[in-house]
Formats: C-alpha cells, sequence, structure tokens
C-alpha cells in the first residue's frame, strides 16, 4: 500500500476562494448590521458622531422584535433622511440650470401629492 499524494485541483481551488470571499462578505454584513441595529436597553458604547455625509440614522430594536421589521423601519429612515437621493444627484456634475429644472419638477410633484393627501384627508371627514 503506497500513499498517494493529495493534490488540489483548480475546481476545488476556486470553489475555496469562492467560500471564503462569501463568508468575508457575510461577515462585512453583519459587522454592519450589528451597528446599525442596537437594541434600545443597551447603552451604545460608540460615541454618536455623524459620518462624513453627516448621516446619524439610529433604528432601535426591541425585544423579540424580528429583523425585518427593524430593517424596514431602517429603509424608510435612509429614506426620509434624503442622503440617498443627495448622493444620486451627486454622482455627476450637475450645472445649475439642471439643478434648477430638477427642484421645479421636484417641488411640482411635492405640491401634487400635499393636493392629494389634503383630498383624502377631506373625503375621510366626510
Amino acid at each position: 500500500p503506497t500513499a498517494l499524494p493529495i493534490t488540489s485541483t483548480p475546481a476545488t481551488t476556486s470553489t475555496l476562494i469562492t467560500m471564503a470571499r462569501l463568508s468575508l462578505l457575510i461577515a462585512c454584513l453583519l459587522a454592519a448590521m450589528a451597528t446599525a441595529f442596537v437594541p434600545a436597553n443597551t447603552p451604545v458604547t460608540r460615541s454618536a458622531t455623524p459620518t462624513a455625509l453627516n448621516v446619524n440614522i439610529k433604528v432601535s430594536v426591541g425585544e423579540g422584535e424580528p429583523i425585518e421589521s427593524a430593517l424596514r423601519r431602517f429603509k424608510r429612515e435612509v429614506n426620509k433622511s434624503g442622503h440617498l437621493m443627495d448622493l444620486r444627484h451627486k454622482r455627476y456634475f450637475e450645472n445649475s440650470q439642471e439643478r434648477k429644472k430638477r427642484k421645479i419638477v421636484q417641488a411640482r410633484f411635492r405640491v401634487r401629492m400635499e393636493r392629494m393627501n389634503a383630498r383624502r384627508m377631506r373625503k375621510q371627514r366626510t
């Protein structure tokens, strides 16, 4: 009985690299989620300083609350803060005329939505 040398095949090497990348990605996601979803009753050890974008969004997770609902609330807070929209607009250079046009379109949409909500509220009262 002679011992056969064990060599790694390219398929197993690429599988190992893929698994290592996947585990690194999962570890990074867990670390990011652990800092964003701090339970309400535990004190935060890190100082609550905003990032370079001055984003300071916190979501407190209640005891026994599913992570999906906390994630939904977090997404809603991020959308309400407007930072993602700001980043999207700063992705490419926008001169003053383009910015003015965009602001006019946003104002029209906002007025339209306010009108619709007011109409909806009047309809609910009657």
